[in-house]
């Protein structure tokens, strides 16, 4: 498909995290969106704000939380991700092996438990900072949501 072989290759391995992930984000996204106060929209428009100028000033501030979520969502997801990938593209260490399919293989392997403990901590250590994260990012889109 145009040029790229995704069987067998991490780009399969990011494709099958991706599409596993998106649904969690799409979903989290189409609720914020329809939380939006139409009114707003309509006040702003009534004003003289263009189309373009409502999404950007009014809607998209407000739905700046639930795009977060449903990043956080989907990363949380494709982290953690491991029939499709094993399904489509295998474990090939060096190649498509993720960060599950390492773990699993890890505990496949005789005294490969310490390796595959520091692998669960890095993905520990990378699921909170992810989570700060968003949560640094919320805190600001409220402010700014807020006016303050």
């Amino acid at each position: 498909f145009l040029g790229i072989t995704f069987a067998f290759r991490w780009t399969g391995a990011a494709l099958a995290a991706g599409i596993m992930g998106f649904p969690l984000m799409v979903r989290a996204i189409r609720l914020g969106i329809e939380a939006v106060d139409k009114g707003l929209e309509d006040a702003a428009a009534t004003l003289g704000a263009s189309r373009s100028a409502v999404f950007l000033h009014v809607t998209l501030p407000l739905v700046t939380p639930a795009l977060l979520a449903g990043t956080v969502l989907g990363f949380a997801k494709a982290m953690g991700e491991f029939g499709a990938t094993i399904t489509f593209v295998a474990s090939i260490p060096g190649q498509t092996e993720t960060l599950p399919s390492a773990i699993y293989t890890l505990l496949q392997v005789p005294g490969g438990e310490d390796a595959a403990l520091r692998l669960i901590l890095l993905s520990v250590a990378v699921s909170i900072l992810a989570l700060a994260v968003s949560e640094v990012l919320a805190r600001r889109a409220a402010r700014k949501v807020a006016g303050l």
